[in-house]
């Protein structure tokens, strides 16, 4: 009797040890950053405006980070985006474009940007209205 009991006692020290091992104990991790939004025009990337610096194509659900957000969130990494609204306090219209899309990080910005996420969108007067946000990211799984 007393060894089942340490039998059954050990079985679930180990079951809570690989539940937090593996991070299924663990709530999601959750960034505010500043936001931006960018276009595939060449003034606005490289001479490939088309291409990430993953080498994926340009779509809806792609974004940038700023290089020194790389270790946290590195390429390939899923995240879901909430706007807070603008930075000078308008409220968040565009959630829109944010509730049913998970977005993978596939690109880097400017080394001079510094907690910053940029969000690719198909056309730049969209670009343009987006504007400087705060952006709440929740990352759903971490990349590469």
């Amino acid at each position: 009797m007393v060894r089942r009991l340490i039998a059954v006692r050990f079985f679930w020290w180990v079951l809570a040890l690989v539940i937090v091992n593996t991070g299924l104990a663990q709530a999601p991790r959750t960034y505010i950053l500043t936001a931006t939004a960018y276009t595939s025009s060449v003034r606005e990337t490289d001479p490939t405006p088309h291409i990430t610096a993953t080498g994926a194509r340009t779509r809806i659900g792609i974004v940038a980070v700023s290089r020194d957000l790389l270790r946290t969130l590195p390429y390939g990494s899923k995240v879901r985006l909430e706007d807070l609204g603008t930075v000078r306090g308008g409220r968040g219209q565009f959630n829109y474009l944010f509730r049913d899309t998970v977005f993978v990080v596939e690109d880097t910005m400017n080394p001079r940007k510094r907690n910053h996420i940029d969000v690719w969108l198909p056309d730049r007067s969209t670009a343009f209205r987006f504007g400087v946000r705060n952006v709440r990211v929740t990352v759903l799984q971490v990349g590469r």
